[in-house]
């Protein structure tokens, strides 16, 4: 089965960066696209980046461009969320999810396969 394992969040400073990691298993995972979304206290879910299934392509919401940065190691199955320069509305539970989910999340609506998720908190 599907599984989606996140790691890598913790507490920052603003401006601080952090390394955000997913583990996939249980499917093809050089063949899909990958999503990262997020879900702040008392909001919905927030699509964040996705990427291409080789690297070549990637998207970032506008709250994010410039300052988050997704990659890939499909040897390794593993997605990766490089973020920098990081504020406090950057708060939040860190999810990875297997596909395209940007339409998926801004209709409402969870992605069919996602992880546990990890939370990143970004406070002085």
């Amino acid at each position: 089965q599907v599984q989606l394992v996140e790691s890598g969040g913790g507490l920052v400073q603003p401006g601080g960066s952090l390394r955000l990691s997913c583990a996939a298993s249980g499917f093809t995972f050089s063949t899909y696209f990958m999503s990262w979304v997020r879900q702040a206290p008392g909001k919905g879910l927030e699509w964040v980046s996705d990427i291409n299934s080789d690297g070549g392509r990637t998207s970032y919401a506008d709250s994010v461009k410039g300052r988050f940065t997704i990659s890939r190691d499909n040897a390794k199955r593993t997605l990766y969320l490089q973020m920098n320069n990081l504020k406090p509305e950057d708060t939040a539970v860190y999810y990875c999810a297997k596909g395209l989910v940007r339409r998926t999340v801004v209709a409402g609506l969870k992605p069919d396969y996602w992880g546990q998720g990890t939370q990143v908190t970004v406070s002085s």
